[in-house]
C-alpha cells in the first residue's frame, strides 16, 4: 500500500511542490548510496550542453545507487506485482539548472523490460535492461547486476548493510548535498534541458558498510573512479511521487 500521507509532508522541501498533478508513485527499498569524488573537469565533459555541474567544495561526485522498487504505477492505477516491482540501479551526478539543484543520470538499469521501454518513452531517460537479483542474507543485502541491453556493458556485484541509527541529513552537509534532491534533469531531442520533479519525505539515512566485488558502472559511462573508498549511506525505504518532465526554465512550474 502506498502511503499517500507523504503528500502532506512538505516543510522540509527546499522549494514548493509543482502546481501540476503528479503522475506516478514509487517505493524504493534497501537502497545504497555509494559515492566517489571525481574531478569536476572530467565530470563536466560527460554532461550534455545546458547542464551545469553542481559541486561540493569544488568537487564533483558520482553515485552508484542500487535498490529495488514496489508500487511503481501511474496515478489512479493499482500496482501490479508483475509490473510494479523490480530492481533498479542508477549511476548519477549532480547538476543545477536555473538555480535549482538536481540529479543527472548517466544510466538507469532495471530488471523489467516493460518498465525500461515505458520510462524511455515517457521520460526520455537512459534506461537499460539488466539481469538483476536482490536478496537479504543475515542482515546483508546481496545485489547482483549485469546489463543486457545493447549498450556499454556494466556489472555490479556487492553486498551491503546499514550500521548505526536512522537520521536525517543536516542541511548544508555533504550527505544532504548527495541525497536531498527533488528533481532530475535530462536533455531532450531538441537539446533543451527538461526537469522532472519528485517529492518524498526526508531521507531516513543510516551509515553503511559494503563489500563491492565488481563495479564497472562508471566505466560504462566513460568515467574512471578513484581508488578511495566510497562514501556510503543506506535507506530502508523511501516513498516517492513524480511529475512529467517540463522545460527547465526559471518560470516553469
Amino acid at each position: 500500500m502506498f502511503p499517500y500521507r507523504i503528500l502532506d509532508e512538505v516543510a522540509h522541501r527546499p522549494y514548493p511542490m509543482p502546481p501540476r498533478p503528479w503522475v506516478m508513485t514509487q517505493s524504493w527499498h534497501d537502497l545504497l548510496f555509494a559515492h566517489w569524488p571525481v574531478g569536476a573537469h572530467v565530470m563536466q565533459s560527460r554532461l550534455p550542453a545546458g547542464l551545469e555541474l553542481d559541486l561540493w567544495d569544488d568537487q564533483a561526485w558520482l553515485g552508484v545507487v542500487p535498490f529495488h522498487m514496489t508500487n511503481v504505477a501511474p496515478r489512479g492505477v493499482p500496482a501490479m506485482p508483475w509490473l510494479s516491482a523490480f530492481p533498479e540501479l542508477n549511476v548519477r551526478t549532480y547538476v543545477s539548472v536555473a538555480g535549482r539543484p538536481g540529479v543527472y543520470f548517466f544510466s538507469l538499469d532495471a530488471g523489467n523490460r516493460l518498465a525500461v521501454a515505458a520510462a524511455r518513452a515517457l521520460f526520455n531517460l537512459p534506461y537499460f535492461s539488466a539481469a538483476m537479483s536482490v536478496e537479504e542474507q543475515n542482515g546483508w543485502i546481496v545485489y547482483d547486476h549485469r546489463r543486457t541491453s545493447d549498450a556499454p556493458p556494466a556489472e555490479w556485484k556487492a553486498h551491503y548493510r546499514p550500521v548505526g541509527s536512522v537520521h536525517s541529513a543536516e542541511t548544508g552537509s555533504l550527505e544532504y548535498f548527495l541525497t536531498e534532491r527533488y528533481c532530475l534533469y535530462t536533455v531532450g531531442r531538441s537539446n533543451r534541458a527538461k526537469r522532472l520533479d519528485i517529492h518524498h519525505p526526508r531521507w531516513p539515512l543510516q551509515h553503511a558498510e559494503a563489500d563491492i566485488a565488481v563495479n564497472t558502472m562508471a566505466d560504462a559511462a566513460g568515467i574512471r573512479l578513484p581508488q578511495a573508498a566510497p562514501v556510503l549511506h543506506f535507506a530502508k525505504r523511501q516513498d516517492v511521487v513524480a511529475w512529467l518532465p517540463v522545460e527547465a526554465s526559471p518560470n516553469a512550474g
